[in-house]
This record gives structure tokens, sequence and C-alpha cells, in this order.
């Protein structure tokens, strides 16, 4: 029998129990019956207690380098990307509290040393002042760490979406408050704890248990000064108000409803369309970058079903930890619902809904697991629910153009603007029409992380967010710049 895993809070560099000494369960999705393991349900006081270590820590965190500070991710870094029998170990139990396959897992956990040791390297970047050197003044311009950072993750790709703020928090000279997802708390609270082991106390806290109780004492502590979230639209607004009352600074990433435009002269072999596939079905479809509506020539409409058709009918769906299981489940009930609403409301509108690939006996092997078959909506209405809304699963509307004047307009009727993508041989046609897409990344014949370089500033346009995340962007987002002039020749003068 597996082990029932317990997580702790971490603060001022101990793990610990919360002050109410209250656990919640974590169930497997793929087998809703099976407990996984207990995670500690913070209360406010927790939360003061983290916010208070973190704001202690900042004085003699930030007075280091940057590249002392570097180091310290570099370290990390090689701790993270060891291959070791634990890292298998924290996977399993990622994939049975979360749901997705145990590869995917997997290359998230070693991955997030990656982004550590990416960031370390942007040191001497940041590290050289901008300067004016001429009358009337001789002025430098630093940047300096605004303080506590709040750090909120949602529960689809945890820890990537950490690497995209907590090695940037980090190398900028702030502290750290982290609050995983609900929902998947327990390998990410183990991997945090030994990221914030290699650390000095106090600088990387984690508090885990219900946004509901916890989610306002943090965002809107007075002594946070800087808050970075990704999530719901609905949820940031109120993050964005509540931080608002301390004037903190606030990123939000939330999410979007990314636009693939397949032009006529796009090349359509086998390979493409598995691009397509992982771009929008990876994590069961569960990704905010994923490919989420399908725009197509009508020249090219039939055979865009075909190949969409015959790579998803591949798909394996069950449970993640099984060799032969290509998708897992969906994570939790109520997005399911939410899903297999968007897809019921299709077909009752008149829309052809093609369900691919195949399920295991799920009375047999899985007991009622949140599972879901990768959907194709066939020549969508562009009013559908499915083709308006962020579905956050896998099911992907299809949708036929006539003129690329008309897909641009498709593409930018909507409310988001995080990614989208331009399937061409054109380079000149894909950069012209990029730049007509209102979004904050585009791809190019490809779609979503396998895609991305992640050297580049990420986020969205309109309701897909405010601020970046990644990048060197990414950094000085968690920095305000300072700005220090004299006379001219001052500072030249090596007693000044």
């Amino acid at each position: 029998m597996t082990a029932i895993e317990r997580t702790e809070l971490f603060i001022a560099g101990e793990p610990r129990a919360s002050v109410g000494k209250e656990y919640y369960d974590v169930h497997n999705p793929a087998r809703p019956n099976e407990l996984v393991g207990r995670a500690a349900l913070a209360t406010v006081d927790d939360i003061n207690l983290a916010v208070e270590a973190a704001h202690d820590a900042f004085p003699a965190w930030s007075a280091l380098s940057y590249h002392e500070r570097a180091e310290y991710l570099r370290n990390i870094a090689k701790v993270l990307t060891e291959e070791t029998e634990e890292v298998k170990e924290r996977s399993k139990l990622f994939t049975r509290e979360h749901g997705k396959i145990l590869r995917e897992t997997y290359m998230e956990l070693s991955r997030l040393g990656d982004r550590f040791l990416s960031v370390a390297d942007l040191a001497e970047r940041i590290a050289t002042p901008e300067s004016y050197r001429a009358p009337p003044f001789d002025t430098f311009i630093v940047q300096q760490p605004r303080g506590v950072a709040a750090l909120i993750v949602p529960w689809n790709w945890p820890l990537s979406i950490l690497g995209a703020k907590l090695p940037q928090a980090l190398l900028a000279g702030n502290t750290c408050v982290i609050k995983p997802s609900e929902n998947s708390p327990l390998a990410p609270s183990k991997t945090l704890e030994i990221i914030g082991s290699l650390l000095p106390k106090g600088v990387v806290n984690v508090v885990t248990g219900s946004a509901s109780k916890i989610g306002d004492a943090l965002v809107g502590h007075p002594k946070v000064r800087t808050v970075n979230f990704t999530g719901s639209v609905r949820i940031g607004k109120h993050v964005m108000r509540t931080a608002a009352e301390n004037l903190a600074h606030v990123t939000l990433e939330l999410g979007g409803n990314d636009a693939g435009l397949i032009l006529q002269d796009a090349n359509l072999d086998q390979s493409a369309f598995q691009r397509m596939y992982l771009g929008a079905f990876s994590s069961a479809g569960q990704v905010c970058m994923a490919l989420k509506r399908v725009y197509v020539h009508a020249s090219r409409y039939d055979e865009v079903v075909d190949g969409l058709k015959a790579a998803c009918n591949l798909s394996v769906v069950g449970d993640g930890l099984l060799a032969g299981t290509t998708m897992g489940p969906v994570n939790n009930a109520k997005q399911l619902e939410v899903v297999r609403g968007l897809i019921d409301q299709a077909r009752n509108a008149g829309a052809e809904v093609v369900e691919c690939g195949t399920i295991p006996d799920d009375s047999l092997y899985y007991g009622g697991g949140y599972f879901q078959r990768p959907a194709l909506v066939l020549d969508a209405d562009p009013s559908l629910s499915v083709v308006t809304e962020e579905q956050f699963g896998p099911v992907l509307p299809i949708v036929k153009f006539d003129s690329e004047e008309q897909a641009i307009a498709l593409a930018n009727d909507t409310p988001f603007g995080l990614c989208s993508s331009v399937w061409t041989e054109d380079s000149e046609k894909a950069k012209s029409l990029a730049m007509q897409i209102e979004a904050g990344y585009t791809y190019v014949n490809g779609h979503g992380p396998m895609a991305q370089d992640n050297r580049a500033p990420f986020g969205g346009f309109k309701d897909s967010g405010i601020g970046r995340n990644l990048g060197i962007e990414g950094v000085l987002g968690f920095t305000e710049s300072h700005a220090v002039s004299a006379t001219p020749g001052f500072f030249d003068d090596p007693k000044a």
C-alpha cells in the first residue's frame, strides 16, 4: 500500500505545523477515493508569521550583490537537476495528486532547476547600472528590490509557473511567501522545502491551505510590497483590488483563449499535427498557453480535421502512473463539469463533436476518475461558449476562415490576449500577422510550452493580465528604478 504523505508549512527556514494544527486531504483525480496525502491548513496567524519571517530576512538578503544571489540560484539549480530516486518518487507523488502523466511531472520537476540557472545568468546585465554622464548632471540608475513578494501559483503547472516567478524575485533581492494551490500542494511543498533549505532562513516561506481563508491576508498584508499571481480573471481582479489597499505592485497572468491561425500555405505533415496536438492537449489541455481555438483556411479545413482526428485517436486517457497512458484526468470534479458543460452546449447547438482516443475500463481500473477524451468541435460557430471561453480542458473548436483579415478579426474577438500561433511557410507573412494579433506571445508553426523561448518575456494583453514573467523583464518586474544625480564629475571624485 502506498504511504499517505503529509506536508507542513515552511516558515523561517523550518517545516512546521500550522497554528491551528489542522490538515486537509488531497485525493487522486484518477481515483478520487484514494487519499494521496494531507497538507497543512494555514491560518491568518501563519500568514503573519511567514510575512514577518520574510520581512526580517529582507535586509540581509537584499544587501547581497546580484552575483552573490546568483550563486545561491546556481546551487539550487544544481540540486534540482540531480537525477535521484527521491526526484522520481516526488514525480510519482505529483502525478498522484495532480493527474498529469508521469513524463510531464518529471519534466516539470527537473526543468525547474534550468529556470534557476537561466535567471542566475542575468545577474551581470542587471548589476550594470544605466548612466548619463553629461551636463547638467551625472546620473546613474539602479534597480532595487521592493521587499516581501507574495507568489501565488495555480494547480495546473505549479512548479513551471513558480519557475517564472521565484528565481526572478530572489535574484532581484526580494524575499518570498509562496502559496501553492490547495488542489496540488504536496510535491510543490516538498520541492519548495528543498529550495528554502538552500537559502538563508526566511528568504523563502511556504503556506498551504484555502485561498478563501488566507488569500486576502497574504495579498493584503501591509508588509507585502509586490504580488505575482497566476490564476483566473475573476480572482486576479480581486487580488488587484486587495493589494491596492497598500499600493503593492501587482503582476497578473490570468490565462487565455489562444488562437492558432492555419494559413493556406501551411505545411501540414504528421509532425505539424503532432505539434498541434501537444499544443492543445498536453496536461489534458490544462495549460494557460494551450492552443484553444483553431482557425483554418477553408481550403485546408478537411485536411486539418483529419490530421487532428488521427493525432487525437492515439490518445490513451487514464492513470498518469501507468506506462500506456498518454493523457491523465482533469484535475478536479469542478473543472471536469465545466469542460463537459461546454461540450454539451456545443452539441445541443447542433455542432458536430468528435471525441477521440480511448479510456480503459473505468470501473475496473479507476473507480470514477475525472476522465475526458480529447474532443474536437467541428466547424464551430464562433459564438459558441467553447470558442469564446477558456475551456482549460481537452476540447478544441475548429473554425473556418476565408481571408487573413477575417482570421485576424476572429482571433482578436476575445477579451483574452495571452498567446497565439501562426502556421505558414511565409516568414514575412508570419511576422506581419503576428504583429496584428493582440497577444503577448506568438508562436510560428508550433504552440505552447514546447515552442516557447523562456528567455523572452511572458504575459498577456487585455484580460490575460498585466506585467510580464520570464526574461530579464521578469526580474525587473520585482524591482523599482532608483535614480541618483549629482553635478558633473562628482562621482569621479574618490572622496565623494
